[in-house]
């Protein structure tokens, strides 16, 4: 067989420097990678995206150079992008295996992206493409590390927040009602209410807790509260917001 008359460390035969530093390059682009997952504390951390990154680049020097001894033989056709996307599906199972759901909160996806793109970063080294490689490691530090600052200035005042109002009113007068339609008139939506008499008092007072969500300013719903005739006295607290996605 002519292929076999090949010497086995055939540097000319894609496996010299070039090739050797087109790996290094994916093991520092991806190690940088993951060393941010790392730092942040995830599933899926140095070790794990260093090794998809260098797999991914070296299974692409197999699909553009681990060939060309059998090329010439008749009846041999060479396609270098089948490989390339058999790589792209079979990431997949360790992307899906980072995703979980908990109290119907989707955890992980961002790290299941972060692993999509080592081995994006990978491919484009072994492919011979340093730049693009380059330019999307830092534009994964941008998107992971510059957006979560960013988006709380875009959104603000757009995301839901949970407030607690604490109400001394006089008892007698139908109040309670007309202050939980001040509370649905400011946007807030009603989670819980619970009422309480306060003994002690020579006056006929209660105490209520009305637990709100929404995305309009709390304190003048609180001023609002307070200046009603019969309100004795106002506590407002806000809650935690919406638990935010793992990034």
């Amino acid at each position: 067989m002519p292929w076999l008359a090949v010497p086995l460390w055939d540097v000319a035969n894609g496996q010299g420097l070039r090739q050797l530093s087109e790996l290094g390059l994916a093991l520092l682009l991806s190690s940088l990678i993951g060393w941010e997952r790392e730092a942040q504390q995830k599933s899926a951390g140095l070790r794990t995206h260093t090794l998809v990154g260098v797999a991914s680049a070296l299974m692409m020097e197999v699909s553009q150079h681990g060939f060309t001894n059998v090329l010439g033989l008749a009846n041999v056709s060479f396609d270098p992008s089948r490989v390339a996307a058999q790589i792209v599906s079979g990431i997949g199972f360790i992307g899906g295996g980072l995703i979980f759901v908990r109290r119907d909160a989707v955890r992980g996806l961002t790290t299941a992206a972060t692993i999509w793109l080592t081995c994006a970063v990978g491919m484009a080294c072994g492919g011979g493409l340093p730049i693009l490689a380059l330019a999307t490691t830092v534009l994964h530090f941008l998107v992971v590390r510059g957006y979560p600052r960013l988006t709380p200035r875009l959104i603000a005042g757009a995301q839901a927040t949970t407030v607690e109002v604490r109400l001394t009113y006089l008892t007698g007068r139908a109040l309670l009602p007309r202050l939980m339609e001040a509370c649905t008139r400011r946007g807030f939506r009603i989670l819980e209410v619970r009422a309480d008499r306060l003994p002690g008092r020579t006056d006929a007072a209660a105490r209520v807790l009305l637990r709100l969500e929404g995305t309009a300013d709390a304190g003048r719903l609180a001023s609002e509260l307070f200046h009603d005739e019969g309100v004795v006295d106002v506590e407002l607290s806000l809650g935690a917001q919406e638990d935010a996605q793992d990034v």
